[in-house]
């Protein structure tokens, strides 16, 4: 079991009143996500959102051939399950744990009922314009960036979502969420270990330069954090959303 985390540890938890806060408690429950578990099966029903505080959840989407390549990544800043309140009963892509931790989840017909009552709408709806704008901006990384720029995003987004430096992930798994060959992923790899980037064991990333991988990334990573801080700062809420801790720690 994963050492108990606090609802609102995430983002959007902590940014409800405390009347909301109040009404959501007793109907939050804490679930441990083990590393490699497919919380959403492409297509599959809804039957719950998830609110991770520990825990990060890889977005794929998936082909009739059974090919997958990631299109977002979701942790403490955000939700997973964005179909139910946007009108749809399943969703488009699977959802898997990309590292193992803590989540609190509401039922479905629980977060349809809050959507329609208060304020905590436009909070959901500017996180979800935020995370179309990840969606949209990995698949232009994807088709137009260097594998080597590709990978810093995905290490930099990790980092984000982490309160360390180290990412536990093989070779494998990441080559799956970039949808390319694990031994491109081992070349790039090797050359920002050797540049004195990160340290790679199996299993296992430590970030050693954080500086010098943001340097490297492409303008993706940071379109991306721009668009978090625009709509999630608390400058960028609306006056009805009476806190937030805002946006991503870093970036």
């Amino acid at each position: 079991m994963f050492a108990d985390a606090n609802p609102r540890m995430n983002r959007l938890i902590a940014s409800l009143s405390e009347a909301e806060w109040l009404r959501w408690q007793p109907h939050l429950e804490a679930v441990d996500l083990r590393l490699g578990t497919v919380i959403y099966e492409s297509g599959g029903p809804l039957s719950h959102v998830y609110f991770p505080t520990t825990a990060i959840v890889s977005l794929l989407y998936v082909t009739e051939q059974g090919a997958s390549a990631e299109i977002a990544v979701v942790g403490s800043e955000g939700l997973v399950g964005i179909s139910l309140f946007m009108g749809g009963e399943s969703t488009p892509s699977r959802a898997v744990v990309q590292r193992a931790g803590r989540a609190h989840r509401m039922k479905a017909q629980m977060i349809k009922d809050e959507f329609v009552q208060g304020p905590i709408l436009h909070l959901f709806l500017r996180y979800t314009q935020a995370l179309i704008t990840q969606m949209a901006q990995t698949a232009v990384c994807n088709r137009h960036h260097s594998l080597d720029q590709q990978l810093c995003r995905w290490l930099l987004m990790s980092l984000d979502r982490l309160s360390g430096n180290e990412i536990l992930m093989t070779q494998q798994l990441i080559a799956n969420m970039l949808g390319v060959r694990r031994e491109g992923v081992t070349e790039v790899a090797h050359k920002l270990q050797q540049a004195g980037l990160i340290r790679y064991t199996r299993g296992r990333i430590a970030v050693l330069d954080r500086p010098g991988l943001e340097q490297r990334v492409c303008e993706c990573y940071e379109v991306v954090q721009r668009e978090y801080r625009r709509l999630l700062s608390p400058s960028g809420l609306s006056a009805s959303v009476h806190r937030f801790d805002g946006g991503l720690q870093r970036g």
